[in-house]
């Protein structure tokens, strides 16, 4: 397997896109910028890419399986068609790192051997490469009965791979309590309550920190800052909605499904602190995982106090995304669009106008097999 390889033969090229996720932003910013779009999609949730939204997409590949895509002819129809594609939260679910890593011939615009990296359970995962580089992340409990604090318990739903059933305890009999009561409703197994990450709650205002890092360093810079964002949640937003004596009248377990995003900004004196935190991760990323981070990613966590000084104020990181965060609010709510175009001497409406920008840049420099694994 040798993508590199492939895509020394492209002559253009087309953006592969996968329909879930951030498929309407990726093929928005493709479209924009002049490039050849296709879609793999799945059939039965394939309408709003195959309806709704068909202009964005120059060629669709239907699937009866997301894991279809590793199929050799349907890989052969992608660098037929010279693509590059753009990996997101769900083509790494769907299909499979190992798939990703070792069948998956088609090359891909960022570091393909980065995505596993999000996961709790790899040895190298987010929290080794966050403690590798000096940054603050909320403490873990080994054991429910070593809380001792207000505990977040990240675990995994049972009927859906791509969300977490968060619950919330301050004791061991608290978390066992909660357990048992989201087992017996089926929305967590014993197997995800396994692998469960039990953490501190950091008491915090929330910012999603979203980047980009270039492979073309010598061009475009080391990365660039997008804007800050948060998420809405299922059912949280729901009961955060309510006055608190009535949240007390509800006995349903509250679920912290990603529903949506809004944007949000950060005071200046503040930033900087941020900025610093992206380099010392890049560069550690670039020390374990050569080359590094290539395109979007997301350090996701809170501005909270210091434990050891109740007046400082610091950027702790609850969760990396290595990919596209899936947050098309960025681009419209975003004061650094403005910022960005004004650095690059073109307009920037999107955080994936930058990748689409170094993609065009790479081929007009016959750079293409530095941007790509």
């Amino acid at each position: 397997m040798n993508p590199k390889k492939i895509v020394d033969n492209y002559e253009d090229v087309a953006i592969g896109i996968f329909g879930s996720h951030s498929a309407k932003e990726v093929g928005m910013a493709a479209k924009a910028w002049g490039f050849r779009t296709v879609v793999v999609v799945q059939k039965g949730r394939d309408k709003l890419y195959t309806k709704y939204n068909r202009h964005l997409y120059d060629e669709v590949i239907m699937l009866d399986n997301f894991k279809d895509l590793l199929n050799k002819e349907v890989q052969e129809r992608l660098i037929e068609l010279n693509t590059i594609f753009i990996p997101n939260r769900s083509f790494a679910v769907y299909v499979g790192y190992d798939g990703i890593e070792n069948i998956f011939e088609v090359p891909i615009y960022g570091n393909r051997f980065m995505l596993r990296a999000e996961e709790r359970n790899y040895e190298k995962n987010q929290y080794y490469l966050l403690e590798k580089a000096g940054l603050r992340y909320p403490r873990e409990f080994k054991s429910p009965d070593e809380i001792d604090r207000l505990v977040v318990v990240k675990v995994q739903q049972a009927k859906n791979p791509l969300e977490r059933a968060f619950f919330y305890a301050n004791s061991p009999e608290d978390y066992y309590r909660q357990a048992e009561e989201l087992l017996k409703a089926g929305i967590i197994d014993e197997e995800g309550l396994k692998k469960a990450r039990i953490e501190e709650y950091v008491l915090g205002a929330r910012f999603n920190a979203n980047f980009h890092s270039y492979a073309l360093k010598d061009v475009f810079g080391d990365f660039d800052f997008v804007g800050f964002s948060d998420r809405r949640q299922v059912n949280l937003q729901g009961f955060l909605n309510l006055p608190a004596k009535d949240q007390l009248k509800i006995n349903v377990p509250v679920k912290n499904e990603e529903i949506g995003h809004f944007g949000v900004t950060m005071r200046e004196s503040k930033q900087q602190e941020v900025y610093e935190a992206c380099e010392r991760f890049l560069r550690t990323c670039e020390e374990e995982f050569p080359p590094g981070i290539i395109g979007m990613f997301g350090l996701q966590g809170a501005i909270a106090y210091s434990h050891e000084n109740e007046t400082k104020l610091e950027f702790v990181i609850f969760d990396v995304s290595f990919r596209v965060p899936g947050d098309p609010a960025i681009g419209p709510t975003s004061p650094e669009m403005r910022n960005l175009s004004l650095k690059h001497g073109v307009k920037i409406e999107d955080p994936l106008d930058l990748t689409m920008m170094e993609i065009k840049k790479a081929m007009e420099t016959g750079r293409i097999k530095e941007i790509v694994t």
